[in-house]
């Protein structure tokens, strides 16, 4: 099962050639990532986050513009120990935009080491794994 996000481009997200800026689309990621993260724990407190973002990386298929509603489709394709992988599909009434993938480590910030994910999440993160049959 993915986890379905949209946002709408900004004009401040556009460059001077009249596209979305490649910078841009990593924050459309970052806010899908953070609404799956919702899903794990309620807790969204900076103080006590519990995820550091360890590789993020974005394939740029065709062009978006400013008014696009885009459409981002996150889905689980890895759950390690202390650590899971995402890919991202970012598409438009046109097709797809953008393909992005994210490795994703739980850290304890205070030891500035990371930590076994707590089984709970494990569950969640297995209902949105496309990698199960």
């Amino acid at each position: 099962m993915a986890h379905d996000w949209k946002v709408k481009v900004r004009a401040s997200e556009t460059d001077g050639l009249g596209h979305v800026s490649n910078i841009s689309y990593f924050i459309y990621i970052e806010e899908a990532r953070i609404e799956l993260f919702r899903e794990l724990t309620t807790m969204m407190d900076m103080k006590e986050w519990p995820f550091i973002l360890a590789s993020a990386s974005c394939d740029y298929i065709q062009q978006a513009y400013f008014d696009d509603i885009l459409h981002i489709s996150t889905t689980v394709t890895h759950v390690g120990n202390s650590s899971f992988s995402l890919h991202h599909e970012i598409s438009c009434e046109r097709g797809i935009i953008a393909k992005g993938n994210s490795v994703v480590v739980h850290f304890n910030f205070d030891t500035q080491k990371s930590e076994l994910l707590p089984n709970q999440w494990k569950d969640i993160l297995h209902q949105h794994d496309t990698t199960k049959t």
